[in-house]
């Protein structure tokens, strides 16, 4: 797995790629705490790249949004959700917890 974040003006964008499983959940989910423990709140994640995600790297997006919406700070969206991983989402019913953005320029435009 690899992640490289970019930060813009109104928010971050955290590409990752490769497979986020449990081995590789806890990296990912320091990378977004990283983000949300200097006061970032409003994150894109990318997922372009990212051939897996296990249940751990669920936990890890959903436990990073209640950050960010906590006290109306933020949010995190989603980026180029490949079909597998959107059904994954769906069994999960995770879909409604998470705006969804076919590219990069439409969620880091929507913050």
């Amino acid at each position: 797995m690899e992640i490289t974040t970019q930060e813009y003006k109104h928010c971050d964008l955290v590409k990752v790629q490769g497979r986020v499983d449990s081995a590789t959940a806890p990296d990912f989910s320091k990378a977004l705490e990283k983000i949300n423990n200097a006061g970032r709140y409003k994150i894109a994640v990318d997922m372009s790249g990212l051939e897996y995600m296990s249940s751990a790297g669920f936990r890890a997006l959903l436990a990073t949004q209640r950050n960010c919406k906590k006290y109306n700070r933020g949010e995190l969206v989603l980026v180029s959700v490949s079909e597998r991983i959107r059904e994954a989402l769906e069994l999960a019913g995770f879909t409604e917890l998470f705006k969804s953005f076919d590219n990069t320029i439409d969620a880091v435009g929507s913050f």
